[in-house]
């Protein structure tokens, strides 16, 4: 059973995420006036985002989507311009959708996105921030039932991808670190398929409590080789921007950097590329804007989804290698896809 191959089960996360980029239409239709901001031609980014008073965060989740939607293009001057479909909402275009949008304008969602877009997050942090270490402050997940709630609530998804991931990274004999690595199937996984090797799942210890769970599951689901599993994991609590990270050869990141804004990931990406062996590798599976930053519109539904929840959003794969190579790594350029609008990038370590 565990052989048969499954079937892709994007649409539905697909269908979850729509939401948010409904949000976003609305709130650049109807709260910002992003469409009657082209009145007078093409704009450079940096200029559009001046304009309309919106941060790299918020511009780089909403920009990116608009053009996925096809309503704004990227022209061979490198502006922002609007598509023969993006006249449609603005005012003066005969005839218009600005009237038909305006009918869900006061949506609270929609509402509350274009205050998050304009102050590049919640006003009441409290209310908008999810899962993510907030400054000097406790993490939220240090609540016991809260980060029980968060980590069986993604563990549907780690395990259908974990035997995607595994099937990917390199088989060796070694040792593989899984930073904030949640519900821990992807280690699990990997030493599944890696049956000589070691590993370390660092995350915050109330969510280790839920994976120590999970892990004596899977070492009691029968799989060949999966009750000898257990005796290669090592537990490590901590806190990826601050504590000392063990020594590794395989650095799994997944789903971890967005959640965190640009300088943050520079710098975790600084952390990990310290914590390799020399020829060590670091993975990150993740869900990536296109590098010309117009969609994919599965992404940047997922961007915006991220955007109102955590600190981050979804960034390119040029992104990415720039962090690697600003930590002195060296960044390969394979693409490996998984499902779920997922993929591997890695990068290596000089020896």
């Amino acid at each position: 059973m565990f052989n048969v191959p499954q079937p892709d089960p994007a649409p539905i996360t697909r269908h979850l995420r729509a939401m948010f980029g409904s949000r976003l239409l609305l709130a650049a239709v109807h709260h910002l006036n992003v469409f009657e901001t082209f009145s007078a031609g093409p704009l450079p980014l940096a200029d559009l985002s001046r304009q309309l008073d919106l941060n790299e965060r918020p511009a780089m989740t909403l920009f990116p989507a608009l053009c996925a939607m096809g309503l704004l293009q990227w022209d061979e001057n490198g502006r922002l311009a609007l598509t023969e479909l993006g006249r449609f909402l603005t005012v003066d275009h005969v005839p218009n959708l600005t009237g038909y949008t305006g009918l869900e304008k006061d949506d609270p969602g929609a509402l509350e996105m274009a205050v998050r877009l304009k102050n590049d997050g919640p006003l009441q942090t409290d209310d908008g921030i999810s899962f993510v270490k907030e400054g000097e402050g406790p993490s939220p997940m240090d609540d016991p039932e809260l980060s029980r709630k968060f980590t069986l609530g993604l563990a549907g998804r780690a395990r259908h991808l974990s035997p995607l991931v595994a099937a990917n990274l390199p088989k060796r004999e070694g040792h593989l670190l899984d930073v904030a690595g949640g519900t821990g199937f992807y280690t699990y996984e990997w030493l599944l398929a890696n049956p000589t090797s070691t590993a370390t799942l660092f995350d915050r210890p109330a969510v280790l409590a839920v994976a120590a769970e999970l892990l004596d599951e899977f070492s009691q689901s029968g799989r060949p080789g999966a009750a000898q599993v257990k005796g290669r994991v090592t537990f490590q609590p901590g806190d990826m921007l601050t504590d000392e990270l063990p020594q590794t050869d395989i650095l799994l990141a997944a789903s971890l950097f967005h959640d965190w804004p640009t300088s943050t990931c520079q710098l975790l990406a600084n952390r990990f590329a310290a914590a390799l062996r020399p020829g060590g590798e670091l993975w990150v599976h993740d869900a990536f804007l296109n590098d010309t930053l117009d969609g994919p519109l599965a992404v940047t539904d997922y961007s915006a989804q991220l955007f109102w929840g955590t600190k981050g959003r979804c960034y390119s794969r040029t992104e990415y290698r720039a962090w690697f190579a600003e930590a002195g790594l060296e960044p390969t350029p394979a693409t490996i896809p998984t499902q779920l609008d997922y993929s591997l990038i890695w990068a290596r370590k000089p020896l």
